[in-house]
């Protein structure tokens, strides 16, 4: 009988233990924001960078909609800017100014936002660089001239016209 009594209280603690697990939240996984996440691939950027100075966030591109579970890596877009900080400092990237005519970078790449994984997988390259064809100032430049001349000679015409208008006085 006393085997019975220990094996029911056995089962009604195990019952509340059960039940205080469907209760209790579980513990919410820590996750960063987007942005806290990608300021964490910069400073990895920075680490691996063989540049002299610090780089840091200039724009962050638009969040993509999707997956909100933190172990899906994210695809991100973003450009850093050289600051005037140099590697070696312990100084955060944030508190640093940036460089004046400093190296720009577009970074691609994907984020995890949870904090204990914390991975990234970033790739940056200077940004291509628009090559300006001179034609079209040119062509801009000689339509303005001409322009200006059919103008200058409609306004001629004009002027000849209301010439031959006004009476003429005979001396």
């Amino acid at each position: 009988m006393e085997t019975q009594k220990g094996s029911t209280s056995l089962q009604w603690w195990s019952l509340l233990l059960l039940l205080l697990g469907l209760v209790v939240p579980p513990a919410a996984v820590e996750a960063f924001s987007y942005q806290e996440a990608v300021l964490r691939a910069v400073d990895g950027f920075n680490q691996r960078s063989s540049n002299a100075n610090l780089f840091r966030l200039l724009k962050l591109d638009q969040q993509p909609d999707g997956d909100e579970d933190p172990d899906t890596p994210k695809p991100v877009s973003f450009t850093v800017k050289e600051t005037v900080c140099p590697r070696k400092t312990q100084r955060p990237p944030e508190q640093c100014d940036f460089k004046e005519n400093g190296l720009v970078k577009q970074c691609v790449g994907t984020v995890t936002l949870d904090q204990t994984r914390n991975s990234f997988d970033i790739t940056c390259d200077r940004p291509q660089r628009v090559k300006r064809s001179g034609n079209l100032g040119r062509l801009i430049r000689k339509g303005g001239e001409k322009i200006g001349k059919k103008i200058e000679r409609v306004g001629q015409r004009i002027k000849e016209f209301f010439e031959k208008l006004a009476p003429t006085t005979e001396s």
